[in-house]
């Protein structure tokens, strides 16, 4: 028996849990084809689900068709949800993107292409909604090929049981290697084929309408026939990609074995044992005595579990690439904030990039989230699960803080006994790279010990930027030179160290303009009437956004327009949208990541944070003179440094 790990990710509507339905139902799992707008799919049974027709939480389901046993696992299709669904692809080992016929490529359909990249995962695309008047095969397919990949080949049309010539010449295509052996011999085995789907270099397309169950027993065929088993470690390993609660209460993790076997009673963290091991089938599950590579399964009653984390043999999975964007704070009047921080500490178990943090000195309480979807199911949460009905305010944006040129940071600690000097060199890197450490460090300068307690310290917390205290990205952090004493240096200088000549260096940069704000934009597309056009650009223009020529539809009548704006400017314009095109335009807005704030003098000035005055991330350092410990202004450290600064002024251009 084939054991395969599938995920099914799409646009919002655009049919992905309709599509699980069907594959379900086909593969006689269900006796009943359930539908998500009837409120009885089997996957979406949550009753926020069910009242909101959209999929909120990834669900588990198991079907075996033929010789396969296929398990399923259901994303959010809601780009406020996207966090979500990218926890799941770190353990898939196919990916079905659904496509709908009727709406083409999304905004978030590339979103998604994007993450399935990253994260090196094969994909299959079910282009769904084909029964539509307007969809045409051709022109989606097209659009596939130049918008995604030209590996986007049809495989649902069949020649005496296989792959047509045409299909086989194209996929043949898509590799010098293949091609050249095709070319010799005039054909392909089915591994060579496989081969290319695993590497990504081929993305088997089938066409079909899911609420019909047309097309879904090609793709089912198609499964079976084109995907293959990974290869496993014989160790144990596994691999967490999400955190649930049961209808009890009970916390679960929830893990894809990566190597080996796990039998109930193993240890797994810690001193923690798999008390018990659930198979889930959409609400219900069996308990089995073990569970073996390549499957899935819940653990109950772990706790310090978190999405990504690597158990056994199995690495740690990448640090997310979707980030929320929005700072919401709790209303103080509602109800007792820490009964309310409470609540949410149980919800941010389960969805760690809510940041839920609370200050006792400004009794403030505040979640991170992507939009205002993801706010109204949150208030919804905390109602059904805890009973409270809280309000938030307004919102805000959440910044990040970068630099454009290369420089040397150092920071010094040594108060009376203990001895640590750091230098560290910041480099901007690509956008959405996020902080990269490394070490360029001779261990006759500075010990392995002491670089490791470095790079560990580099690591360990979120570092801010001076600007407006907005946590730092795209940068490398490399450890470049450095002092130890034999005496007196302990491991808890060199975190002082440490973080002082990062907060130091970014000073320097700040002098020196190489500071800068960043802010989220949002990728758009809006289609409008062709009588509204104007409107619109001029819209975007005041919002500081940018677009490409608006394209028209002579059949609707319509204009589409698409292109990039800060999201705090056009976070709240599809109300605008609504009321000028009397509710007939669309808006459609995706975070394209970080880019330059378009006012960030303005921001800077009301934040009006003082990077010096923020003494838990001070770029100051400590000295010691005459048996006693005395602060130096970074600004002082340099000229007072024990070390020489390892670069000059001409090598931190040349690195920039």
């Amino acid at each position: 028996m084939k054991q395969i790990v599938t995920g099914i990710v799409a646009h919002v509507d655009a049919g992905k849990t309709t599509l699980s339905e069907a594959l379900l139902y086909r593969a006689g799992t269900l006796r009943k084809l359930g539908r998500v707008d009837n409120g009885d799919a089997f996957l979406d049974s949550d009753d926020l689900e069910k009242r909101r027709g959209i999929t909120i939480f990834s669900h588990q389901a198991a079907l075996r068709y033929r010789d396969l046993d296929l398990t399923l696992l259901d994303t959010p299709g809601h780009v406020d949800f996207a966090a979500q669904a990218e926890q799941v692809l770190d353990v898939l080992d196919y990916a079905i993107l659904v496509v709908s016929a009727t709406d083409g490529i999304q905004g978030y359909t590339r979103t998604l292409w994007r993450l399935l990249a990253r994260y090196q995962v094969p994909t299959v695309i079910f282009v769904n909604k084909m029964d539509a008047v307007t969809a045409d095969r051709d022109q989606i397919l097209s659009q596939l090929q130049t918008s995604l990949s030209a590996g986007c080949i049809p495989f649902d049309t069949q020649a005496d049981g296989g792959l047509t010539a045409d299909a086989v010449e194209n996929v043949a295509m898509q590799d010098d290697q293949v091609l050249e052996a095709y070319l010799d011999q005039g054909t392909l085995s089915a591994v060579t084929i496989q081969d290319l789907i695993a590497r990504r270099r081929v993305f088997p397309c089938y066409f079909g309408a899911a609420l019909k169950l047309d097309g879904v027993d090609a793709l089912l065929q198609g499964l079976h026939d084109w995907t293959r088993v990974p290869q496993v470690a014989p160790e144990f390993g596994a691999r967490v990609f999400k955190i649930s609660h049961d209808d009890k209460g009970e916390r679960l993790t929830w893990l894809r074995l990566t190597g080996g076997t796990l039998r109930t009673k193993d240890v797994l963290l810690g001193e923690q044992k798999a008390n018990q091991l659930r198979r889930y089938n959409g609400t219900k599950y069996t308990v089995t005595p073990a569970v073996s590579a390549g499957q899935v399964c819940a653990v109950p009653g772990l706790t310090g579990t978190t999405p990504g984390m690597g158990l056994g043999h199995a690495p740690a999975g990448p640090q997310p690439l979707i980030q929320p964007v929005l700072n919401y704070a709790v209303d103080p009047q509602a109800h007792d904030l820490q009964v309310v921080l409470a609540a949410l500490r149980e919800l941010e178990d389960e969805d760690p990039q809510l940041h839920v943090s609370w200050s006792s000195h400004l009794q403030e309480l505040r979640v991170q989230l992507m939009g205002t979807v993801q706010l109204e199911v949150l208030q919804q949460l905390l109602h059904d699960r805890f009973h409270l009905d809280v309000a938030f305010d307004q919102g805000s944006i959440l910044y990040r803080e970068t630099v454009t040129a290369a420089v040397e940071g150092v920071g010094h600690f040594e108060p009376l006994r203990h001895y640590a000097e750091v230098h560290v060199l910041i480099q901007p890197t690509e956008p959405g790279s996020g902080i990269t450490v490394a070490t360029d460090c001779s261990l006759e300068v500075l010990g392995r010990n002491w670089q490791h307690q470095v790079v560990t310290n580099l690591q360990a917390k979120e570092q801010l930027g001076v600007l407006v205290g907005a946590p730092l990205t795209d940068v490398k952090l490399t450890l470049v030179g450095g002092r130890a004493s034999i005496v007196h240096s302990v491991g808890g200088d060199f975190r002082e160290a440490t973080w002082r000549s990062v907060r130091q260096g970014l000073m320097m940069a700040r002098q020196q303009g190489h500071a800068q704000l960043l802010e989220p934009w949002y990728r758009f597309r809006l289609e409008v009437g062709q009588e509204q056009i104007g409107r619109a650009m001029t819209d975007i223009q005041r919002m500081s956004g940018t677009f490409e020529s608006p394209t028209t539809n002579a059949t609707t009548g319509g204009a589409t327009l698409t292109g990039v704006a800060p999201v705090a400017e056009m976070q709240d314009y599809s109300q605008e949208v609504y009321a000028y095109t009397h509710g007939q335009g669309q808006l459609e807005c995706v975070v394209d990541g970080y880019r330059p704030c378009h006012n960030a003098e303005e921001v800077i000035s009301d934040r009006a944070y003082e990077p010096t005055a923020d003494l838990e991330n001070t770029p100051d350092s400590v000295f010691c003179a005459h048996g006693a410990g005395y602060p130096v202004k970074w600004d002082q450290v340099p000229a007072m440094a024990h070390v020489p600064y390892v670069y000059t002024a001409e090598q931190l251009r040349a690195l920039s």
